[in-house]
């Protein structure tokens, strides 16, 4: 059965995997000067998962969560419908702090018509099944009563854990490079298996942090793609348009 989008829109920007942090500022103007240069009325904006590099809860009074929620509101109020998924690194992001930055959350994966075309947008990261541990910890962490407990921890209790799992997370990757082993990749047959299941051709996701578009071979013999959005790094992001035509172009913002 085809999927029913929850809404249509001739024109959009979608972005993922900002990873906003304290010590990558470089990221944090990039994005605010897109927001105030190119988000209009025009346009509805998707945020595709890890916009922060970590979200410790939606009271953290640091000044990074207050600019962008200040940003994102000055641009929900310029006539532009903004919308959040949750990624693996701000899937605590509540509604509190949604209404404060004018945005809605949706949920992953979802369907929506951009440009004339019904797409399917996810983070990605449900896809990466051969990692059985962090197909675990993300089953737990998407838990009501797991996110609850967690969040009724002191705030800088949350802080240090946040420091903790992201100085782990970078010595992983460090023994991945030294040792040439490769990031886990989506699963090729979960994504065909889903879009056939809700009717899709096309799907956009982030996470993976290696963007392409992948043609796909979907049952009855239909034609489908896989669109993988960018990571920001450094000094560089990129933000994609689809167009009213449902064509797509990349922009490189430095």
């Amino acid at each position: 059965m085809k999927a029913v989008p929850f809404a249509q829109f001739d024109r959009a920007y979608l972005m993922s995997d900002l990873h906003l942090d304290d010590s990558r500022p470089a990221l944090t103007r990039l994005f605010v000067e897109f927001l105030q240069s190119h988000a209009h009325s025009g346009y509805a904006f998707f945020l595709i998962g890890d916009i922060f590099e970590a979200w410790v809860g939606d009271d953290d009074d640091a000044s990074l969560p207050a600019t962008i929620a200040r940003e994102l509101r000055a641009v929900a109020e310029r006539g532009v419908s903004v919308f959040f998924m949750h990624g693996n690194r701000d899937f605590l992001l509540g509604q509190a702090y949604a209404r404060k930055a004018g945005m809605r959350i949706i949920p992953d994966p979802c369907v929506v018509t951009l440009g004339g075309i019904d797409t399917l947008l996810s983070h990605g990261d449900r896809y990466c099944i051969s990692d059985h541990r962090y197909q675990a910890f993300r089953h737990q962490s998407r838990d009501p009563a797991w996110q609850a407990a967690l969040l009724a921890q002191p705030l800088e209790v949350r802080r240090a854990l946040a420091k903790q799992l992201r100085r782990e997370s970078q010595e992983k990757q460090e023994v991945q490079r030294v040792e040439g082993i490769p990031w886990v990749d989506v699963d090729a047959d979960a994504v065909v298996a889903e879009m056939a299941s809700l009717g899709m051709a096309r799907l956009i996701h982030g996470h993976t942090h290696r963007p392409a578009v992948h043609a796909l071979a979907l049952p009855g013999g239909r034609r489908g793609e896989r669109i993988v959005l960018s990571d920001w790094r450094e000094a560089e992001g990129e933000a994609m348009s689809i167009d009213r035509d449902g064509t797509f172009e990349r922009h490189c913002l430095r």
